[in-house]
């Protein structure tokens, strides 16, 4: 009976799968596609050449840490907009939309002027290590030729993630997917074409990378944008948008109370991922370049654990919003449950096909070796991640942004920054084992989440006052 009793807790019907499906799959198709056109790109690069590989690496970990600030940014206004829609306020909705994009057009010029000014000097802090320093000037050229040009996709990224955020949290998956769809596959047909200079265009290496790149984020920028202010019967809340650009003072206060501790967050959670790259670094440019291998195929199958992380904080969002706490708690349990359960899955898959993918790469045998070992523990450790994500976007669907912020960002700095900073200076060992110490540390992390979300501090709804 016992055993009964847990297996509700944690299975739910066919109709629920249905519903959290409808949602993720979307999300799923959307990342994992990206995802995988990004793949064949890196395998692109890849097959230039160890330096070029790796000067692009180094400068998307720094365009990481900008795309997850803007992601910070918008997600605290996002809070609030699941909301909104679960209570059917459209003008809340555009209120909250109009912060995101106040809160994003400052983030990305922030970011512009900094990599113009400090773009070589963050390169060089991971180009350090053994090697020679032939091969770190040639990763240094080739990082700030792709720098440059990446730079200037940044506004349509910044207007993207800004609709796209809104559609999906009042509901709407697929357009975005679609939009995302037709973005990776110009992005994929001029990569081939600018990279290796076929059908007459120059050979162009990183940078027709980055051109292919910057192009497809403007096409998706523009079906967005058009789409949502062509579709007002959809997405009422377009309705008089940009009438004017002023957010209530109130909602501002509030959102800034929520949402800081979450641009916060996901800003230093960046960093501090950046940080702890830059740790395994000191160990030479073949980590670099293994990490990269390892990063591109992970981001692949990531995708199920943050499509159902996302979920997570749409459903138990608009469930908060609409005061039912008692189903809030009960699909989340379940929603944590499946995540883990398809990810385990996953997992198995990504082991058996460890050995293969740095085959693909133009590098050397120790960067191949390294990378295949990465990937595996990275595998090993999905499960626990997949738990974490979940677990995060819990909290945050409550408003528990503090929480949320100690929980994350100051966790990477305290615990897993410090582990892997102290083993790399202070000690010998091999790189893999510091990147599985680091891993282990995370399990303290899933204690703290276990017992947040089973008190329920995440159960509120925060703007029922409004």
């Amino acid at each position: 009976m016992e055993r009964q009793g847990i297996f509700k807790k944690l299975i739910g019907d066919k109709k629920f799968y249905k519903m959290i499906l409808m949602i993720a799959v979307p999300i799923m198709i959307q990342n994992g596609i990206t995802n995988f056109v990004s793949l064949l790109d890196n395998i692109m690069v890849g097959r230039i050449g160890t330096e070029q590989m790796s000067g692009a690496a180094i400068v998307n970990q720094l365009i990481f840490v900008y795309n997850l600030c803007i992601f910070g940014g918008v997600s605290g206004a996002g809070i609030f907009t699941a909301q909104y829609f679960g209570q059917k306020d459209d003008e809340g909705v555009r209120n909250t939309f109009r912060y995101k994009l106040w809160m994003a057009c400052i983030l990305t010029v922030a970011t512009i002027v900094l990599m113009l000014a400090g773009g070589e000097t963050l390169i060089n802090l991971y180009l350090h290590g053994e090697g020679s320093r032939e091969n770190a000037a040639a990763t240094l050229l080739y990082g700030k030729q792709y720098l440059v040009i990446m730079l200037a996709g940044l506004p349509p990224f910044m207007l993207v993630q800004v609709y796209a955020s809104t559609l999906r949290e009042c509901g709407e998956t697929v357009l975005p997917m679609k939009a995302g769809i037709t973005a990776v596959v110009i992005n994929l047909v001029f990569n081939y074409v600018l990279i290796y200079g076929k059908f007459g265009f120059p050979v162009l290496g990183v940078q027709g990378a980055a051109i292919a790149t910057v192009l497809s984020r403007y096409v998706e920028a523009v079906i967005v944008v058009g789409w949502t202010h062509t579709h007002k019967e959809k997405n009422p809340y377009a309705e008089g948008l940009y009438q004017t650009l002023k957010v209530p003072a109130f909602l501002t206060k509030k959102i800034l109370i929520k949402g800081t501790p979450l641009l916060l967050n996901e800003t230093l959670w960046a960093a501090g991922m950046a940080m702890l790259t830059q740790c395994y670094s000191v160990r030479g440019l073949n980590v670099v370049a293994a990490l990269n291998i390892s990063n591109t195929i992970n981001n692949v199958f990531n995708i199920v654990f943050i499509a159902l992380g996302d979920s997570v904080a749409i459903v138990v969002g608009q469930l908060l919003g609409a005061g039912d706490m008692k189903k809030a708690r009960d699909t989340d349990t379940k929603m944590i449950a499946f995540s883990v359960f398809c990810c385990t899955l996953v997992a198995a898959i990504m082991l058996l096909m460890a050995p293969l993918f740095p085959m693909l790469y133009n590098t050397n045998q120790e960067a191949r070796e390294l990378g295949k070992y990465f990937i595996m523990a990275t595998a090993i450790f999905m499960p626990q991640n997949a738990f974490l994500h979940a677990t995060y976007f819990t909290l945050r669907s409550g408003g528990r942004t503090i929480v949320t912020f100690l929980f994350d960002s100051v966790f990477i700095w305290c615990v897993s920054v410090s582990i892997a900073f102290t083993l790399s200076r202070f000690t010998t060992l091999p790189v893999i084992a510091i990147y599985v110490m680091v891993q282990l540390g995370d399990i303290i992390k899933c204690v703290i989440g276990f017992i947040l979300v089973k008190k329920g501090v995440w159960l509120q709804n925060i703007v029922t006052s409004d």
